[in-house]
């Protein structure tokens, strides 16, 4: 077998090339954008490189074929609550069936790693935020939604038998949405006519022509109710304006929703499109003709699924009922006006049981599970989960 470093755009085709190959037999599989792949180790598109440094490396066997790619990050600001060691990361892992190359991998990206003085490895995770290419798929290998990783089942094995351990396990939740396949439990239409009757109360929907004010809104829930927890931090008004706007093209004004109290906001329950919809035909390219496709069938086609991103409420109103209040006026819109048949809620971790039981209380079902791994360098050292939020 040869390894070698991603130096130039072709061994960047050949990067991207080695999960097509890999996945491309399975009908299920969803090819994600080159272009969503690159910006991450693209310094003018990732601002983590400011800080940061990535590295990447395609694997081929004694006859010249690909079999197998991985990524290592130095990012200083990666952290997780109770590390005491410094921990980089692997990720865009893609082997065949085979230990033996899965190890070349790994011990590749480690020794890199070991290089930059870190202890310990986590993946698979990304160069960024935790919203994208997070966790190894091991339970419910259907149509990934945007951004999310897919791989073999029989990737867990190469990962464990290399000697990762779980850190975490990420369950995602779906649910029915349509008329008559699902209903709220009684107590969201009991808090839904308790904050109804309260002219103190408001709920609206986000609308394109107010997008700086919604931003506000946006910046004020989710610092106050997720800003403090392990690996997040504060946003500004003007990120999350740049937020939205990126999210312009795909972005359903009735899918995305704010509870006020007194006109400050108190709640927020951020959805998307699945974008998966949209571009599974276009085999990873984005070009104008793609592009073509894309609005095309944004306008005519009818896309059956939503993707739940962020859902937050201020710590004074948290088990107030505001929340459902706020799921029940969604629910009167989008049933009636939409296509949309199913919610997948974006993964929750096994850290976190408060938002687990959100996701139970709302009758989902879970769906999917990925594994963030870890593994320590010192092989004497004590490997500890993460700990519960």
């Amino acid at each position: 077998m040869k390894i070698k470093e991603v130096i130039d755009t072709k061994d960047e085709a050949l990067f991207l090339k080695v999960h097509v190959l890999l996945n491309q037999s399975n009908p299920k599989w969803i090819q994600p954008l080159d272009k969503d792949i690159l910006d991450v180790f693209n310094r003018n598109k990732n601002k983590q490189l400011k800080g940061g440094e990535a590295k990447r490396w395609i694997l081929f066997d004694t006859e010249d074929q690909l079999i197998g790619r991985i990524a290592a990050f130095d990012n200083p600001k990666y952290k997780n609550k109770g590390d005491t060691i410094p921990v980089g990361g692997v990720g865009f892992f893609d082997c065949i069936d085979n230990q033996q190359a899965a190890n070349v991998l790994f011990d590749t990206a480690k020794r890199w790693l070991e290089e930059k003085n870190y202890q310990a490895m986590d993946g698979p995770i990304n160069l960024g935020d935790r919203d994208k290419w997070w966790g190894l798929l091991v339970q419910g290998f259907e149509a990934p939604i945007y951004a999310m990783n897919y791989n073999p089942p029989y990737y867990q094995k190469l990962w464990e038998s290399y000697g990762f351990d779980v850190f975490y396990n990420q369950i995602c939740w779906g649910l029915s949405v349509s008329s008559s396949a699902h209903q709220l439990s009684d107590k969201f239409y009991k808090a839904h006519q308790k904050f109804s009757s309260n002219p103190d109360f408001e709920v609206k929907h986000l609308k394109k022509k107010s997008l700086s004010a919604f931003a506000e809104d946006l910046a004020t829930v989710y610092n106050a109710a997720w800003a403090q927890h392990e690996g997040n931090k504060e946003i500004k008004p003007a990120h999350a304006l740049k937020l939205l706007q990126s999210m312009k093209p795909v972005l359903d004004e009735k899918l995305i929703w704010f509870a006020y109290h007194q006109g400050k906001p108190k709640a927020m329950w951020i959805n998307l499109p699945d974008v998966n919809y949209f571009i599974k035909d276009l085999k990873g390219k984005f070009g104008l003709f793609e592009k073509l496709q894309f609005v095309l069938k944004k306008l005519f086609g009818k896309n059956e699924k939503f993707v739940g991103l962020v859902f937050g409420v201020v710590p004074e109103f948290q088990g107030s009922g505001i929340d459902y209040y706020m799921i029940v006026e969604a629910e009167n819109q989008i049933k009636p006006s939409r296509s949309y048949k199913h919610l997948e809620l974006y993964w929750q971790g096994d850290f976190n049981p408060k938002m687990l039981n959100i996701s139970k209380n709302l009758g989902a079902k879970e769906i999917r599970k990925f594994i963030t791994y870890r593994n320590l360098f010192d092989k004497n050292a004590i490997f500890e989960r993460h700990p519960i939020l």
